[in-house]
Formats: structure tokens, sequence, C-alpha cells
């Protein structure tokens, strides 16, 4: 029913009480409309007010202070391989994942080129409008071949695929339900997908089971997320067990293989030709281009439902530019090197292997490594981690510290990413200079535990004073 009744019209009394009214609100600092004008007046916050950021100034600020380069962000003067040159100085390499030693292997290089030539260095489009290439489509079918997939998606970054990916996939009234120890690509997407999430304890498939036991009558859908490797400790699941859980429970099962491709099984297959289970008793493979494969990039193998769906849904590759032909082709030339030469993977397994015993016979922790690609020397102290990894560096080995808020205190480590081409005698070569800067530094005293957080700003502020 429509109100015809005339809007009535303001007496003076009211028009007069009504501009009164602006005035007051106009003029008063605490009035809505002033309070609102006063603020155009104000400056911006300081992006140093971020949260996190004096964090990074106090490290930088102790590094410098006390002697220490900071460790991130040094310019390496060589392709990534296993020596490299790392601001003027040449050193054996560990903080590479070239992990069959594949970059700039000629037959990828020229394949490299004659795409440039062909194609240029961009496809300047999304895929969906007039970015999509032969080459795409053949990498595509490699990888789902290599899986044993209906089909398969490649995306511009291997952390945009598992976010664009769960993101897309799962959401609200779904579960997300994940590794403790699964890298930050997965959590964020789980996050953004609007889907309850729940961490389970690192490798615990009894501790998964009573979660799932617990919560999964009460969601639509159920996502389990694991790694084929991980990167921080170099270990992985036991997938036959996973398997067996998720069918029990109904729920979907994605593995990140971005460290195992190349590194697991007798011929570099991944995850489930080590544990030997059918890849297809996964629902959803994840992957990169970046480590084994020497590109850039990430995959998607699955279900062609869920990949039609992905291809048409996801922002990462509706909104993305495809990936350029020079990238998709270095991939596709080292996928079919890798499973051309398994000679690769197993001087990979010797040197891993090497790596590991030799750790472990010196008496380091190496956590629960498998011994492959990955082995961490957990050192327990930022501090020093920083320090030998430093030490390191000055006697020709690039090592990188892993540090809070990456791993807790308690498991600051130097992680080594081990390759095809390490030697023996590297690889002895590190640990022993590894073991006697150790001893030089436990002897020094100095830790993060006995400089106290308040003694450290002390000591800067007297510094900076006597500057």
């Amino acid at each position: 029913m429509v109100d015809e009744t005339p809007p009535r019209r303001l007496s003076r009394d009211m028009r007069s009480a009504l501009i009164a009214g602006v005035k007051k609100a106009t003029a008063s600092p605490s009035g809505l409309l002033g309070g609102m004008l006063a603020g155009r007046g104000r400056k911006a916050p300081s992006f140093e007010d971020l949260p996190g950021f004096e964090a990074i100034r106090l490290q930088q600020s102790l590094a410098g202070k006390i002697g220490i380069p900071v460790p991130f962000y040094r310019m390496h003067e060589a392709r990534a391989g296993v020596d490299t040159v790392v601001e003027g100085r040449p050193c054996v390499n560990f903080t590479s994942y070239d992990y069959l030693g594949l970059n700039a292997h000629p037959r990828i290089v020229a394949a490299v080129a004659d795409a440039a030539a062909q194609w240029g260095t961009s496809v300047s489009a999304s895929r969906l409008t007039s970015g999509e290439r032969a080459c795409h489509r053949a990498l595509e079918g490699e990888i789902a071949s290599l899986y044993g997939a209906e089909a398969a998606l490649l995306f511009v970054s291997g952390h945009a695929t598992n976010v664009t990916t769960i993101g897309t996939m799962m959401g609200e009234g779904d579960l997300v339900i994940h590794d403790a120890l699964s890298h930050n690509s997965i959590v964020v997407g789980a996050q953004l997908s609007g889907a309850h999430r729940v961490n389970f304890p690192h490798n615990d498939i009894e501790a998964l089971d009573r979660l799932l036991t617990q919560l999964r009558g009460q969601f639509r859908h159920c996502l389990i997320v694991t790694e084929g490797l991980f990167s921080m400790d170099g270990d992985g699941p036991d997938l036959a067990r996973l398997v067996e859980v998720k069918n029990r429970h109904s729920a979907w099962l994605m593995v990140d293989e971005a460290h195992s491709l190349g590194v697991l099984g007798k011929t570099g297959r991944g995850l489930f030709e080590y544990a030997g289970v059918s890849p297809s008793e996964v629902d959803i493979w994840m992957g990169t281009l970046s480590k084994t494969l020497v590109s850039c990039g990430g995959y998607i193998a699955a279900p062609r439902a869920l990949i039609d769906f992905l291809k048409y849904r996801a922002p990462g590759m509706v909104y993305s530019v495809g990936i350029p032909a020079t990238a998709t082709v270095a991939a596709l030339t080292a996928l079919d090197l890798m499973l051309s030469e398994p000679e690769r993977v197993a001087a990979l397994r010797t040197a891993g292997g090497h790596f590991l015993n030799k750790a472990r016979g010196a008496g380091l922790n190496v956590g629960d490594s498998w011994g492959l690609a990955v082995t961490p020397i957990v050192l327990g102290d930022s501090l020093q981690t920083v320090m030998l990894s430093q030490r390191l560096m000055e006697r020709g080995y690039a090592t990188v510290p892993v540090l809070p808020p990456g791993v807790p205190e308690k498991a600051a480590r130097i992680r080594f990413f081990i390759s095809a081409g390490h030697t023996a005698a590297q690889i002895d070569g590190v640990i022993d200079t590894l073991v006697a800067e150790k001893a030089s530094l436990s002897h020094s005293g100095i830790t993060l535990a006995s400089i106290a957080k308040n003694t450290i700003l002390q000591r800067l502020q007297a510094l900076e004073e006597d500057e």
C-alpha cells in the first residue's frame, strides 16, 4: 500500500532549530560532523606501527651491533646450483632446492630459448581469455599422467596454487583439517575459504582419526591436507594410513608434493611411489614447478570435475596471467629428464643419506628427517643459529638459518637442502666445519637465553647515545 499523504512543510521555528543543530555539529570538535572533518587533518599512521615491524627492526639492529650481517636477502651472483657465489664469496651451496641438479641443463636452456623466440616472454593474458598455449596443455597432460589423474591444471605460483584451490573449493559449513606443520599457503587458503580450520599434531594419524570422529559429522565437506615431504623437517606422513582414515570418514585427501616430486620413490614420482600406494587413492595432488622442475609455478592433478571447477572459479586462475611459455617448457623438459634419468634420483638419495648419517654420527640433532633432500640441524637458540650460519659462510658454505616465527625458538635451526650433485667431500666438509664452529660458540657462552630482551634494548640505547 502506497502512502499518498503529502510531505509536511517545516515551520520557520523548525527550520531555524535544524540549521542551528547543523552549525553546532559542524563547529563542535566532539560532534559527529566535526569529528569527521577534524579527522581529515590527521596524518596517516606510520607503516612502522604495523604488527611485527618492531621485532624486525630489533633483529636487524642487534645483528648490526654485534657484528653479524643480516643473513637474509643476500645477493647470489651465480646460478642456483651446488656451487654459487654469495656477495663475491665462492661457496658450496646448501640453500637451493635444485634437487636433481637440472638448473641450466643444456636441454632445458635450449628449450627455453626456442620458446622465447616463438612465444616471447609472456602470454600477456589470463588463459581464460587469450593466454592459452599448447605447451600449457602438454605439461598438464604429463602431470596428469604422472599421477594417473583425469586432468591437471597449472598456476602461476606454488603458494597461490594452495591458496586459490583450497580457498575456492571449501567454504562455510566445510572442514579443513591439516598437519600442524603445514606450509603457510595451506593455512592461508583454509583461512580465506571461510571453512572451519583445525590442525592435527605433526604426522599423528591417530590424533587425526580422533578429531575426525569428533568433528566430521558437523560439516558438509571435509578436506585433509598434508605434505609429501615437509620442508622444515625433511620427514613425511604415513600415506597408507592417511588413505584408510580419509576413506573411513568420507573426506577428501590433498597432498602437497612441493618438496617430494623428484625426491621420493625410486624414480622420483613422489610420495605414492615411496609408500607403495596407488596415486588414485589421493583425491588431490598439488605440486610446484620451482624445485625439482627448476621453473616457477604450481599444479593440481585431480578428477576432471575439480579441474573444470577451478578453471572457471579459482581467482588465482581466472584473474591471473598464464604461465609464460618459457617457464612451462622448462618444467616440461625437466620432468622428462627426471623420468628418463632415474640415476639422478639415486644420486640424490645417496647424497641425502650420507649427510644424515654423517650428521647423526657427529651427534647433531637432525630431528625426524628421512635424510633425502632436506635435513635440518636443530640448535635451539636463534642467536647461535645466526652466528653459526655466518661462520659457515665465512668458511665457504652457504646456508640459511630458520628462526622464529618460522619455527619456535627451541627449534631454531640451519636447514640444509641436498642436491644430487653434492659430493661426499662437500658434505663431510660442511659437517666437520659445523661441528668445530658449534663447539667454539658453545664455549663462548653466547646464547639468546643469556641476553634478556631488556638487556638488548638497554645496550642498543647506550650504543645509539654514544654515536
